[in-house]
């Protein structure tokens, strides 16, 4: 008899018959399935713009499914966002920031991808937890330089792009990097928005296949689940453009900060 994962969301095992798989879709707690439709709808508030929020998405998947399982399921939800924001920001993308930025950030996915294979679940989420607290303190921290310098050196790029790539490849949390590298930058709101939308669709293409063949983190059964989910992501998406509509510069910039810390809160207690 083939032993089967704690998770469903664990290694998938192709000897274990389809109608055990399902059997073990269906058992997902209604809880846990109420947290992931909420981190679903604010992942669409994210990706509409909202940036802040995506440390929520990320802290309500772990509590519903885990820290490392959860950073595979997430991800075509991911995906659907990206391209609705690469599709309806795309004429305020900047690419010469996504080419300063990106190749460090591929490196340190790739870095994310060893450090990620077997990490054990407790450490995953030390490692969350780590990383939301120290990317708040540089956001406050650059916030209050009230600085209009905007950083040109490489090492700059370099160096938060390395820490946003590992970060995003073990538990999704490349957004309060990216956002210290952009709020540095003085990119204007939509300019912000635009460029981050394609450079999450291109980090998060690249990390699908080292997510389904790698630590087979993505399976049919997290598929099936993120068909279930995604009338909610939608749902987000459609309010968040309208949201973003309505909040000044001066404001989207302190919303950035704001969530952050609050998310920070959330997963460190959780």
């Amino acid at each position: 008899m083939v032993a089967t994962k704690d998770s469903i969301f664990g290694t998938y095992n192709s000897q274990i018959p389809l109608s055990v798989k399902m059997d073990l879709f269906a058992s997902i707690p209604f809880s846990s399935f109420l947290l992931a439709g909420i981190a679903a709808f604010l992942m669409g508030l994210s990706k509409s713009g909202l940036k802040g929020l995506s440390i929520f998405n990320v802290t309500l998947m772990a509590l519903a499914f885990g820290a490392k399982s959860s950073t595979g399921l997430i991800m075509p939800l991911l995906i659907v966002g990206d391209i609705f924001a690469v599709v309806y920001y795309n004429r305020h993308t900047q690419w010469k920031y996504i080419l300063k930025f990106l190749p460090w950030m591929l490196g340190g996915i790739l870095v994310g991808v060893i450090i990620g294979k077997d990490l054990p679940e407790q450490s995953f989420k030390l490692g969350m937890v780590a990383v939301i607290l120290v990317s708040l303190g540089l956001l406050i921290w650059w916030e209050r330089r009230k600085s209009n310098t905007v950083p040109q050196h490489w090492s700059f790029a370099g160096f938060i792009g390395i820490v946003a790539g590992v970060c995003t490849m073990i538990g999704n949390l490349a957004g309060a990097f990216t956002n210290l590298y952009f709020l540095a930058l003085r990119l204007p709101k939509n300019e912000f928005v635009g460029t981050a939308a394609w450079l999450f669709f291109i980090t998060n293409l690249f990390k699908l296949p080292f997510h389904i063949w790698v630590w087979e983190t993505i399976t049919p059964q997290t598929f099936i689940v993120d068909l279930k989910l995604f009338p909610f992501i939608l749902l987000g998406l459609i309010l968040g453009v309208k949201l973003v509509k309505m909040i000044s510069e001066k404001s989207y910039r302190k919303f950035i900060i704001a969530v952050t810390a609050i998310g920070a809160l959330i997963i460190l207690f959780k």
